[in-house]
């Protein structure tokens, strides 16, 4: 994130879910794709704003990074981006942060 998206490095907040097989559904040969039982599928939210091709790097480096460590195939990586307005974001006492 911090490579790929400009995200500041202080700025960690994540939910890390594991599913068993029988808990993922998806087309192992989607948009031609080779996908195993190995799929590894990300959402990440974010701010609004970050141009096509930093989020292109996003993705690259991200694939890049997880086949290095732990070795997983670039074909077994889904990300999916959820953009939110800045206005959206409160990281506590009740305050929006970004809007001052």
């Amino acid at each position: 994130m911090v490579e790929g998206a400009a995200v500041p490095e202080q700025d960690r907040f994540q939910i890390i879910t594991e599913h068993p097989p029988s808990g993922l559904i998806y087309d192992p040969t989607y948009l031609g794709i080779q996908r195993t039982n190995d799929i590894v599928m990300v959402q990440i939210t974010l701010s609004t704003g970050r141009k096509l091709a930093q989020k292109r790097q996003l993705f690259k480096r991200m694939a890049e990074i997880l086949a290095e460590n732990p070795g997983l195939r670039p074909q077994d990586l889904m990300i999916n981006l959820v953009e939110v307005a800045w206005e959206n974001w409160s990281f506590g006492n009740g305050e929006a942060q970004y809007t001052v």
